[in-house]
């Protein structure tokens, strides 16, 4: 229920939202990813999960939606997508309960490694011949994460960087794995117990504060240098990934 959320998380998880928002109005992805590392300083991580279900799925659907080709790039990724959702439902409740500990080192481990990736640089291709298998793969893979963490972009976001699709296709592309993403995510939050009708309206409230700051994003995006904004965002979580780990151990 709303009201067995303390006031201090309800400021965090408010501010969280605004920061994450502006992260993915500027460069286009980040608020799963800078929502579930801040929120799981304050809560456990099933319930920042929950929190971030109604943003997540709101934003991305925006994004989604925004693209010119979306036929043709769910004819080419839905088996990927089957794989998200099986590996998603797979990994349900591993958040949850006396995994809780677990989870938030996931998360650490999941932050870095993203935070790496970012911060190299690094490129893979994938031959179009591959992708009937790799998908899947990919997509499991990624669903698996996504339980274990609620950050969807590990493997999912190198995977389809690497086939070669245009910028549109690209961001249009991201959009469709992280809403697939966050509905699985919802299944299995709501499986065990951790996304009720109480947690869905807290989660509502935290769009409004998303919404905010995607719009400051895309507005400060075309003043400020882009490379510069990534590097800071990437070390940036880079030490959150550390700390919730360390934390977690301790």
């Amino acid at each position: 229920m709303l009201s067995s959320f303390e006031l201090f998380p309800i400021a965090v998880a408010a501010l969280t939202f605004l920061l994450a928002g502006f992260v993915k109005g500027a460069i286009g992805l980040g608020l799963p990813t800078v929502a579930m590392g801040l929120l799981s300083i304050v809560m456990p991580p099933a319930q920042a999960a929950s929190l971030l279900i109604v943003p997540s799925f709101v934003t991305n659907v925006w994004q989604l939606a925004s693209g010119p080709r979306f036929a043709p790039l769910a004819h080419r990724l839905w088996p990927m997508m089957v794989g998200v959702v099986v590996g998603t439902l797979a990994g349900a409740g591993f958040m949850q309960g006396s995994h809780a500990g677990q989870a938030a080192i996931a998360l650490g481990v999941a932050l870095m490694a993203y935070a790496v990736l970012g911060l190299t640089a690094l490129r893979f291709v994938v031959p179009p011949r591959a992708e009937w298998w790799l998908g899947p793969v990919i997509g499991a893979m990624t669903g698996l994460v996504t339980a274990a963490t609620g950050v969807f972009v590990i493997p999912a976001v190198p995977y389809l960087g690497s086939l070669g699709l245009t910028k549109d296709e690209l961001i249009q592309a991201l959009g469709l794995s992280f809403t697939v993403s966050t509905v699985a995510l919802a299944g299995a939050l709501a499986g065990g117990g951790s996304f009720d009708a109480g947690t869905a309206s807290a989660s509502a409230l935290a769009l409004a504060p998303a919404l905010i700051g995607m719009a400051a994003g895309g507005w400060v995006r075309g003043r400020v240098s882009e490379p510069m904004f990534r590097r800071c965002f990437f070390l940036g979580l880079l030490a959150l990934g550390a700390h919730l780990a360390s934390r977690a151990v301790i």
